[in-house]
C-alpha cells in the first residue's frame, strides 16, 4: 500500500514537472525577430502590442517603425519588413498582399475648446478643407479666419480623410502640415481658430471633437457605420504568414490583443 502511494506521488510530481516545463518552454522556445513598418497612426498601437508580445515570448524581438501607410505597403511588398501597417484601404494597384483587419478607427474633426461650433455637415467639412470656406462666420462661428491643419501627403490618415470626407478632393495648399495626428492635436490645442483631423485614439480634453451631420465620433458609431469618417487599421504580409509573424498576428487578433487595442483607444473588431 505504501509502495502504491509512493508511485502515485511520483506520477503526480512528474506530471507537474512536465506541465511546468511545457508552459515555460512555450514562451522561451519561440525566438527570432520581425519588423513592422508603415502607418504612424497604427505605430503606437504596434509598439504596445510588441511590448506585450515580447514579455510573453522573451526570446523574440518585434521592431516597430513608422513612415506612413504608403511606405509600409511598399516595404512589405519589397520584403523590407515582415508586416506592413496601413490605416487606409489598399488601392486596386496595391492589392495582392495578405490583409488582416486588426482594428477600426475614426478620423475626428477637432477644434479649440473655446470654439462655439460643435457640429458640421460633411459638405461643410469638404468646403472648409478645400479652401472654399475661409471664415468661421460662414458656418455659424465667430468672425475669424479658419486655420487649417492637415497631415502630409502619403499619410494614411490624410488619404483616408480625403477619400471619406473630401470625396477624393485634395486638402487646400494653405493648410499647415503636421507629421502625426498627435502633432495636429497640439497645434489645434494652441490656436483658437484652428481645425484639424486626428485619430480617435489620440483624442483628449485639449481639443474639442465635432459631430459630423449630428453623429458623434464614438466607438459604437464607428463600429456600426453611422459615423461617416472611419477607417481600418490593417496589417499586411507578402505571403501567408508563418512562424513568428503568424504567432504575432494571431496574438493581435486574440482576445488579449484586441483588449490591448481597445484599451489604447482603437475599436476592436473581434468580440
Amino acid at each position: 500500500m505504501r509502495k502504491l502511494r509512493r508511485i502515485v506521488t511520483l506520477l503526480v510530481l512528474l506530471n507537474l514537472l512536465v506541465t511546468g516545463c511545457g508552459d515555460r518552454g512555450h514562451g522561451e522556445g519561440l525566438k527570432g525577430s520581425i519588423t513592422i513598418a508603415g502607418s504612424t497612426s497604427v505605430q503606437p498601437f504596434s509598439e504596445v502590442l510588441a511590448e506585450e508580445f515580447m514579455a510573453l515570448y522573451p526570446g523574440t524581438r518585434v521592431n516597430v517603425q513608422g513612415g506612413g501607410s504608403s511606405q509600409g505597403i511598399e516595404a512589405v511588398r519589397n520584403r523590407v519588413c515582415d508586416i506592413g501597417a496601413s490605416s487606409r484601404e489598399l488601392s486596386s494597384g496595391e492589392k495582392g498582399l495578405h490583409e488582416f483587419l486588426i482594428a477600426k478607427d475614426g478620423i475626428v474633426l477637432v477644434v479649440h475648446p473655446s470654439n462655439p461650433i460643435d457640429n458640421l455637415s460633411l459638405t461643410q467639412v469638404r468646403d472648409i478643407f478645400g479652401g472654399y470656406i475661409e471664415n468661421w462666420q460662414e458656418v455659424g462661428g465667430s468672425r475669424a479666419d479658419i486655420v487649417l491643419v492637415s497631415r502630409e501627403a502619403g499619410s494614411g490618415t490624410r488619404e483616408g480623410f480625403e477619400t471619406l470626407a473630401m470625396d477624393g478632393e485634395s486638402v487646400s495648399d494653405r493648410a499647415l502640415i503636421a507629421n502625426s495626428t498627435g502633432a495636429i492635436r497640439m497645434i489645434v490645442a494652441g490656436d483658437r481658430n484652428a481645425i484639424g483631423y486626428v485619430s480617435l485614439a489620440v483624442l483628449d480634453s485639449t481639443v474639442k471633437p465635432l459631430k459630423i451631420d449630428g453623429v458623434e465620433p464614438t466607438a459604437e458609431n464607428i463600429l456600426n457605420g453611422s459615423y461617416p469618417i472611419s477607417r481600418p487599421f490593417i496589417y499586411l504580409t507578402r505571403e501567408e504568414p508563418e512562424g513568428l509573424t503568424r504567432t504575432f498576428i494571431d496574438f493581435v487578433l486574440s482576445d488579449k490583443g484586441q483588449s490591448i487595442l481597445e484599451n489604447e483607444g482603437a475599436v476592436r473588431v473581434k468580440q
